[in-house]
Formats: structure tokens, C-alpha cells, sequence
């Protein structure tokens, strides 16, 4: 294996082509909902990771000038809901800037935190928000999952290539 050398400069790339370079992983599709001041709030994002099992931690990293933010702070809880391959035009909406997010979207309120939970998601994890951290231009949004449900009737939406896929093709 060819030695490294500590004093070379590492090489940064570009923003576009380290863009290019994550999105040959595929991810999963979530949309983070909650409730604020009595109306549904969410936002679409697959910067979602399992990160424990005991205690039973979810983390979800949203960027930092997403409006949404502020309403998961206020309220304490929100609903990770996994979007099944059926369901982009969820994503789409929850991934747009404006208009009404809720519109075409059929949701039930969660037992425990009061937070939408998506009709026909592939599953769903109603949390209490646990901390938010800052890392670079996002903030990491770790909740303590205190319920949680699936359909084993479907299939996740991936995000691959800058583009909606399913497993099925």
C-alpha cells in the first residue's frame, strides 16, 4: 500500500463534486413532522440515522436555515416518518420551499406527542426531542423514540443520484 505522506496538502473538492460523490449513496426518505402553536409543521430530509438501540435514540440532521427548526424547538417532539416507495410525491412536497406541505396528505395525530404521523409510511417514530447540535451548516436533531409503528405491506423510497428510486425499480 503506498505511504501517505503527513505534510501533502489534503485535496478539497469541490462542492458540486463532493455533492455528485454522496449521492452515489443511496438514502432513505423521511419527512419530520411536528406540531407548533396548534397547526402541523414538517420538512422533508434523508439525513436520518439509527443511532441506539438502549436508550432508544434516532438522529436526523436538518439544515440550518430550514424553517422548520424553530417549531421542532418549540414543541419538544416530532414523528420520523419513512416515506414507502409509493409516496414521492410526499417528498416533493414536503421538499418545497412553499405552500401548504399538508395539503394533499392524509395524517393521523400520534398518541404521545401530538406530531402527524404520515398515512402509509413504510414506518414512523414519535420522539421526544433529547438535544440539537450545530455541525458545519446543519443542525443535528436527536430524539429519544418513546413509540414507533411500520407497514410490512411496503416498500421505503430511496434517494440515489439526486433522484427518487425504489428497491423494485
Amino acid at each position: 500500500m503506498p505511504e501517505i505522506s503527513a505534510s501533502a496538502a489534503p485535496l478539497k473538492p469541490t462542492l458540486p463534486h463532493l455533492r455528485h460523490t454522496l449521492g452515489h449513496f443511496p438514502t432513505g426518505v423521511t419527512v419530520v413532522t411536528t406540531i407548533d402553536d396548534g397547526k402541523p409543521v414538517g420538512v422533508c430530509a434523508n439525513s436520518f440515522v439509527s443511532v441506539s438501540l438502549e436508550p432508544p435514540l434516532v438522529g436526523v440532521f436538518l439544515k440550518n436555515t430550514s424553517r422548520t427548526l424553530s417549531s421542532l424547538r418549540r414543541s419538544g417532539s416530532l414523528v420520523i416518518n419513512i416515506l414507502a416507495d409509493r409516496q414521492e410525491h410526499i417528498a416533493r412536497a414536503f421538499a418545497a420551499p412553499d405552500g401548504d406541505r399538508f395539503a394533499n396528505v392524509d395524517w393521523r395525530v400520534s398518541s404521545l406527542s401530538g406530531a402527524p404521523v404520515l398515512d402509509g409510511v413504510c414506518a414512523w417514530l414519535d420522539c421526544r426531542t433529547d438535544r440539537m447540535i450545530m455541525y458545519g451548516d446543519h443542525y443535528l436533531m436527536l430524539g429519544c423514540v418513546v413509540d414507533s409503528g411500520f407497514n410490512t405491506d411496503s416498500m421505503p423510497l430511496l434517494f440515489h443520484r439526486s433522484r427518487y428510486v425504489n428497491i423494485s425499480g
